[in-house]
This record gives structure tokens, sequence and C-alpha cells, in this order.
């Protein structure tokens, strides 16, 4: 299976009840051959509307701050557990992770990163590959909020891009 034979199956998911609420499966994006993959819990609603990850005030937040560090997000993947956004952007429920987990777990074998990042504590739901280094960061979006997260958030870029000049 390819990276675009996954895109296309999320676009057309009908696997969980999620569908009903999103206008769209958002399947991630990014290199086929990134040596860093990120994975967040589940899409918001700008990324609902435009069909890519990480795109809304949080996107635009990890994006700036991964380049202030360094870390183009153009050389890197970056996903979700769960491919449509939640209602009221709720944590998706067991089930619903579930269903989409095979997704993932393709998309990783297809990647083959050497870093995957976590974004928030749902992200640790990510299944632990051999031969991959998990990386697990505050959330963008707590790190927008509050100061001392913002700031941990900010040290945990730092760490991951030391950590990416290595490999």
């Amino acid at each position: 299976m390819s990276l675009e034979e996954i895109i296309l199956q999320v676009q057309k998911c009908k696997k969980c009840r999620l569908w009903q609420t999103s206008k769209q499966g958002v399947p991630g994006e990014g290199t086929a051959n990134a040596k860093i993959m990120f994975i967040g819990q589940n899409p918001g609603s700008e990324e609902d509307q435009t069909g890519r990850p990480f795109v809304g005030r949080a996107g635009k937040f990890l994006t700036k701050t991964l380049s202030e560090f360094g870390i183009k997000r153009e050389d890197v993947y970056i996903t979700n557990i769960v491919k449509h956004t939640s209602p009221e952007n709720r944590k998706p429920y067991p089930d619903e992770v579930a269903t989409c987990l095979p997704y993932l777990t393709q998309q990783i074998a297809i990647i083959k990163p050497k870093i995957i990042v976590l974004l928030g504590a749902s992200a640790k739901e990510t299944p632990r590959i051999e031969n991959i280094e998990y990386f697990e960061i505050i959330h963008p979006s707590a790190a927008m909020r509050f100061t001392k997260m913002r700031e941990k958030f900010r040290t945990q870029i730092a760490e991951l891009a030391k950590q990416t000049q290595q490999i």
C-alpha cells in the first residue's frame, strides 16, 4: 500500500461514526521519506475544512516554533491518530482510535521515520515500533495557552532539534 492509497481510503472512510459530522478525512501530509513524523490526536475544524493536518492556530504555532529551531514543516510528515474531526473537538473514543490505528500503522510502515513526535496525551496511544525513537511533547494548543507549558514546549522542540541533527 502507498501513501496515496491511504489518502484515498481515509477520504472515503466510513468505518466509524466520525465521518457523519466531518466534511472530510484528514489523512496527513509531508514527505514520504521524512525522518520525523508528528502525530496528534485528531483534526480540528480548520483541518476538517482544508483536509490538511495542523493548519489552525495550533498548527501555525507548531510550524513557527519548529522553524525557529531549524526544522522545516516540508521535511516532516504530520498526521493524527484519528483521521476525522470529532464533535466539538472532543477526545476521540477508544473505538474511534481503534478504527483509525491501521491507517496510522500503515503510514508509519511506509514512511519509516527515525523519530515519532507524539503531540499531547492522546497521541501516546500510538503503537510503539522497534527502531523508532518516540518523543513526547506538549500539544501546541496547550503551549499557546499556558506560559509554563509554552516554555517547556520550546525546550522540548529544542531537544528534538538536537536529536534530529544526529540522525
